[in-house]
């Protein structure tokens, strides 16, 4: 199975086809409004608009699992992003990504180890998956590596179609 395989809503309730992205690269990202890594979101803006056309998406996961830092409704939420941050790359649904109903997404994703090799739970908000244009997981990074990070700007170069 890829990561398309995995049914999830759109932001606003209607499916997403992850089938959509195939033939892409995709950095996967969970998502906040109200935490210290929330300017990220411009950054990976960033990274869309200079990628997009070549073949790139980001693909934003609200989560409201730290420290609750993501507590508004999905039109909350689509409107924090797009006025405050122009946000272009698609928004899911707001979902677990630990614990008990972590989405199936997610176990798939969290079992790819990071570059100290350790696998598991998502350590807090804006933590990044590359996956490659085939679907499959290229790296893993934590929340502190930021969009415009030399070894993230690399990865995605190294995978764009």
């Amino acid at each position: 199975m890829t990561i398309a395989d995995y049914p999830i809503a759109a932001l606003d309730g209607q499916p997403l086809d992850l089938h959509g992205l195939e033939g892409k690269a995709v950095l996967i990202v969970n998502v906040a409004s109200k935490c210290g890594l929330t300017p990220q979101y411009e950054g990976l803006e960033a990274l869309q608009r200079t990628y997009g056309e070549r073949g790139f998406t980001v693909l934003g996961v609200p989560c409201n699992q730290f420290g609750g830092q993501e507590p508004g409704t999905s039109e909350e939420i689509a409107t924090f992003c797009s006025t405050n941050y122009g946000v272009t790359f698609p928004l899911t649904e707001k979902i677990d990504v630990n614990g008990p109903d972590r989405h199936p997404l997610y176990e798939k994703l969290t079992a790819t180890s990071d570059a100290e090799g350790e696998a598991g739970d998502i350590q807090w908000n804006f933590e990044k998956f590359l996956l490659s244009p085939e679907g499959t997981i290229v790296r893993r990074f934590r929340p502190a590596v930021v969009p415009d990070a030399p070894e993230l700007i690399s990865a995605i170069e190294s995978v764009l179609p």
